[in-house]
């Protein structure tokens, strides 16, 4: 620091005005060398502080390719499983980071945009997990509610058997177990809709989640309507044919949308998708509406059927209204229709 020159004599031929001029030049001149002292000395202090951090992050690379060449193949393969979950993990948290938010507080009603998918470190757990009842436990509240919609499908084939076969249903020409097994359908569908904002409102998303909400679409919207057509006279060769290749259309299209939903666009709010390729498989419960409408008019059995039958008698007798299964499994597996999300 310089040192400051003593201040000239005062007489009485230097004005007032003067002196405080000089006096101000002079503090300044000191200001200045004060900045520069403590830029300096910051400097020096940062050029230590990343020759330091330079020297700790060599030792430590040189500590860990150490211990890399110390361990053993199997230590090796756990330690790089380990590196791997540790980045899978970071790349969760800066997702739950940058997931955009609403204004809103989530509720059942007005849910938050759905939760991101399971990472790796989640998926090793869930393979490794060897515990008693492991199955249950790693169960979601939201696929206790897809089981249900599949127990809706499932009570509805036991309904149709049982309109066939006991004396209280089509025997005694009683409807009661072919209504309820129609009125089951719609109930999937509302447990079809809950279990996603189930899953949404609490934030969790599950591993077995898409596949089961498949596996339960194809019982309650696939597996049931056909039995149910067949039930009330869809019952030749190619009736039953038909039903079959309607059934593979809504299996197959159900697979395809576990493959290619990641690819689809998604909305910027929810992460939902943006359209469905094809027809959803629940819009079969429209098939199920006109049969009901059939069994609540008494247009049932062979030969009652709206449309009648062509070539009755002949080995390719066939029900003409039949084809409303293959136009809807058809549009099932199109993929040129895009069918936009409410």
């Amino acid at each position: 620091m310089s040192t400051t020159p003593p201040l000239p004599p005062v007489s009485g031929d230097i004005p007032t005005r003067q002196l405080q001029q000089q006096s101000s030049a002079i503090a300044d001149s000191d200001d200045e060398d004060i900045v520069n002292n403590n830029n300096n000395t910051n400097t020096n202090t940062n050029t230590n502080i990343n020759t330091n951090q330079n020297k700790n992050e060599t030792q430590s690379s040189s500590l860990l390719q150490q211990q890399h060449h110390k361990l053993s193949p199997e230590e090796q393969a756990a330690a790089d499983d380990a590196r791997i979950a540790a980045l899978d993990q970071q790349l969760h948290d800066q997702q739950l980071r940058e997931r955009p938010r609403t204004r809103r507080r989530s509720s059942f009603f007005s849910p938050s945009p759905a939760p991101p998918s399971p990472n790796a470190r989640e998926i090793k757990a869930f393979t490794d997990d060897s515990r008693h009842f492991s199955m249950i436990r790693q169960l979601h509240m939201a696929d206790y509610i897809t089981l249900m919609n599949a127990c809706c499908g499932f009570m509805s084939i036991v309904s149709l058997l049982a309109h066939l076969t006991s004396e209280k249903g089509l025997a005694s020409g009683n409807n009661y177990y072919l209504n309820r097994a129609m009125l089951l359908v719609p109930l999937g569908l509302f447990f079809d809709f809950l279990d996603g904002r189930v899953a949404r409102w609490r934030h969790k998303a599950s591993l077995m989640g898409q596949e089961l909400d498949s596996l339960a679409d194809l019982v309650s919207f696939g597996v049931a309507p056909a039995s149910i057509a067949y039930t009330i006279g869809f019952r030749t060769t190619l009736d039953t044919a038909a039903l079959a290749i309607f059934v593979l259309c809504g299996l197959t299209r159900l697979a395809r949308f576990n493959v290619t939903v990641a690819n689809i666009p998604k909305d910027a709010k929810t992460g939902k998708s943006k359209y469905f390729e094809g027809t959803p498989i629940p819009t079969t419960l429209v098939l199920v509406a006109i049969m009901y409408y059939f069994v609540a008019t008494g247009k049932t059995g062979h030969t009652n059927i709206p449309g009648g039958v062509l070539w009755d008698g002949h080995w390719a007798q066939v029900h003409p209204l039949v084809g409303l299964f293959l136009i809807s499994g058809s549009a099932m597996i199109s993929k040129s229709l895009k069918v936009p999300k409410i």
